[in-house]
């Protein structure tokens, strides 16, 4: 059997380079959209054909697919599972210069939870489901199955690579792959800029609707709050936003069945203003969240 093109070995270079493209073409084979970064990790620029978006201006949210164009530029959108692709003479420039291997998650139907310090991971210990966990430079990988809209900075140290995203290839990590949890999705959604609907006469306004609770133990519900409580008192930055992104995750676990008692909110709000939220700020909050996930 011949090696792949790309990989023979040309003088002096470096092994380290070949690797990155067979860690590539391996990581193809198993469904895993690949692209090359340069040093500093980030992906290859346009190429000349492409200069100045010449090739139709690709990717874009309205058609965020690869151009035409053979070289691995355009970012994100570069990365492919197409082994004739990667291992092209198009592309063989780009492996001699790389740095390391990036992947598009959402292009696998993946998220990557992306915990950039110590503080990071022992949130995320306690906030998030177990799941495929891989050790970075910093912190920690945290992979999960499904993809979500990709987001930056959703709270102190922690990043959501998916769609129109890459993340680093750092090794296949430990634990099993779980499934996307809503506590992940509900970090990307934005609040909106102006509360659409802000009750001012109650503190916190709540009912349930009625339905039959399908948590079964009071003691699943006191450890959310719990949580909510200490993922508020932490915020170190982004207080409101981190507000509201709380009230959401515990209004879409508990605020349909009727679990949630005015003493729950109160304590959700009382977190909020500890940190310098106004009540007008936590009713606006709260009802955003109600409208949101349309209770």
């Amino acid at each position: 059997m011949t090696q792949p093109t790309a990989i023979r070995r040309q003088g002096n270079r470096p092994l380290a380079l070949e690797a990155h493209l067979c860690t590539a073409l391996r990581l193809a084979t198993e469904g895993l959209p690949v692209l090359p970064l340069h040093r500093g990790k980030v992906p290859f620029g346009n190429c000349c054909r492409c200069a100045g978006n010449a090739c139709g201006g690709r990717p874009n949210m309205k058609n965020p697919g690869p151009c035409s164009c053979p070289q691995p530029c355009h970012g994100w959108a570069a990365a492919t599972t197409d082994t004739h692709t990667i291992d092209s003479t198009a592309w063989a420039r780009a492996w001699r210069e790389a740095a390391a291997v990036a992947y598009h998650p959402g292009g696998a139907d993946l998220t990557v939870v992306d915990l950039d310090n110590p503080a990071a991971v022992a949130w995320a210990r306690t906030a998030l489901p177990a799941t495929l966990t891989v050790p970075t430079t910093r912190g920690e990988h945290w992979i999960y199955r499904g993809a979500m809209t990709s987001r930056n900075a959703v709270r102190p140290g922690v990043d959501i690579k998916s769609r129109m995203a890459y993340a680093r290839w750092l090794g296949s990590g430990t634990g099993s792959t779980a499934a996307l949890p809503d506590a992940v999705r509900t970090l990307a959604v934005k609040e909106p800029s102006t509360a659409r609907r802000a009750p001012q006469s109650r503190t916190a306004p709540l009912k349930g609707h009625g339905s039959e609770c399908p948590h079964r133990t009071p003691t699943y519900l006191e450890r959310g709050i719990a949580m909510a409580v200490q993922r508020i008192t932490e915020a170190g930055s982004a207080v409101h936003a981190t507000v509201y992104r709380t009230f959401l995750a515990v209004l879409s676990t508990h605020g349909r069945c009727g679990c949630l008692t005015d003493t729950h909110v109160n304590r959700l709000f009382t977190a909020a203003q500890a940190k310098g939220e106004s009540p007008r700020h936590c009713t606006d909050a709260w009802a955003n969240a109600l409208i949101t996930l349309g209770m």
